[in-house]
């Protein structure tokens, strides 16, 4: 079996460097909310570094095209420094300032948005396999009102607007609003939008 070549994939070379040799790039503009950036945290907490740092060797340093703040989460908090040992992943292009520039906002932009209708299947599948509410909003770093908007449009809150509170509602009330929710969406319906 032949070898084959990766090479012209920076991802085939990723390397660990000290935090201390990386810094930002000058022209970024992208920024991240607060919230956004405690997921992140959260994110690399838990999953670990899932996607390297990409870099440009300028001078002594490695300039940031992509991750900032990834490297941003590594360098301002204690125990992610200690579990990288004072390292981050990286990968180095080979770039011009400006197919630096060009690649940023590349990288940017490629990440789109989660559409609202996903998010809340998303959202009521995770309520649905036995998560809180709670569990929900602290694993995606979202509000409660956030959640509770997403549970709307989803019609999960609909089917309890009417019940008592209950903390001891488990999975299978949940089961029964998905095979009701289910079943609305296979009821044909009439003109004027009623059933």
């Amino acid at each position: 079996m032949s070898k084959q070549d990766f090479s012209a994939h920076p991802v085939d070379s990723v390397i660990w460097v000290s935090v201390d040799e990386v810094e930002a790039n000058d022209y970024n503009p992208n920024s991240v909310a607060g919230k956004e950036l405690q997921l992140l945290y959260t994110s690399i907490s838990h999953d670990g570094y899932t996607q390297p740092i990409v870099t440009v060797k300028d001078k002594k340093k490695y300039v940031i095209v992509d991750g900032f703040h990834r490297y941003f989460v590594c360098k301002n908090n204690p125990d992610i420094l200690k579990s990288t040992h004072g390292k981050v992943p990286i990968v180095v292009l080979d770039k011009t300032i400006n197919d630096r520039m060009a690649s940023t906002v590349r990288h940017n932009r490629a990440r789109g948005k989660h559409s609202v209708d996903g998010m809340s299947n998303m959202v009521f599948s995770m309520l649905d396999n036995g998560w809180k509410d709670e569990d929900v909003c602290n694993e995606l770093g979202m509000e409660p009102d956030e959640l509770l908007r997403l549970k709307h449009i989803t019609g999960f809150s609909k089917l309890f607007e009417n019940a008592e509170y209950n903390k001891a509602w488990v999975t299978k009330h949940q089961l029964l609003i998905k095979k009701q929710l289910a079943d609305e969406k296979k009821s044909p319906q009439k003109k004027g939008g009623k059933k």
